[in-house]
């Protein structure tokens, strides 16, 4: 059996937690938009969402202190928590 992390999210519980994840919304066609189809940034994958977000609330460690490497963009994150 491997051991988890703390802030790790197992299978069980992403199977648990993902349909409480809000969804990110699609463009409405009928909208007239300034940003041309594919520009900005690419959402971020929602499990590894969660797990940064669990694991700020397990270490107790600031925002943008989350580690760059496993998570991506701190705001980002953070962002999403607020959401």
């Amino acid at each position: 059996m491997t051991k988890i992390r703390s802030w790790e999210v197992s299978d069980a519980l992403w199977e648990r937690v993902k349909p409480l994840i809000p969804v990110v919304p699609k463009r409405n066609p009928e909208k007239g938009y300034k940003r041309k189809v594919g520009g900005g940034r690419k959402p971020m994958e929602a499990r590894k969402v969660f797990e940064g977000i669990v694991y700020v609330l397990r270490t107790g460690c600031q925002w943008k202190a989350l580690p760059k490497e496993r998570f991506g963009s701190a705001s980002s994150i953070h962002a999403y928590f607020l959401q």
